[in-house]
């Protein structure tokens, strides 16, 4: 019986030797960033949001910055998608049809599996109030719709880079 080797360090070795190398040259091609950033082994992202056009927006923007998505629409969908493979990061509508955000969120941070995963809300519910609960029910940010990518893109560099440490 063959024992699973982690090549994760190895991986993020050749990464960085590759970023350096990269960032070595004058102009650097958007084809050559975005090779760059598809990994071997890349971190999978939910979103779960039940805005079919929102939904997939976000998909299209994370893979290509090299993350697998998996998408859901609302809770019973998540339910069905739990399952597959491990999530390391959840970004969440609070508006879902059925049990909202909250509920779900709410949930999800009593699970023992999945209380650690970060959250980012993704909402039209914009309110003080409605931050605040979003933070109370386990959120580790909140970004109000409509929102722009590049500080979407920004809360999930963060939340993975910290959530690695």
């Amino acid at each position: 019986m063959s024992k699973k080797i982690n090549t994760k360090s190895l991986i993020d070795k050749i990464e960085k030797i590759t970023r350096e190398k990269l960032s070595e040259k004058n102009v650097v091609s958007l084809e050559d960033y975005r090779n760059l950033t598809k990994r071997a082994d890349p971190r999978t992202v939910l979103v779960v949001e039940d805005d079919e056009t929102v939904r997939k927006s976000i998909k299209k923007v994370l893979e290509k910055d090299g993350y697998r998505v998996l998408l859901a629409a609302d809770g019973t969908q998540l339910s069905l998608v739990l399952d597959d493979s491990p999530i390391e990061l959840i970004i969440m509508d609070v508006g879902l049809p059925w049990i909202n955000g909250l509920e779900l969120a709410k949930l999800m941070k009593e699970h023992k599996d999945l209380k650690n995963i970060p959250l980012i809300f993704v909402s039209g519910q914009t309110s003080d109030l409605d931050v605040k609960r979003g933070f109370q029910v386990g959120a580790d940010d909140y970004i109000k719709k409509p929102f722009e990518i590049e500080e979407l893109r920004k809360a999930v560099n963060t939340l993975m880079v910290l959530s690695k440490k």
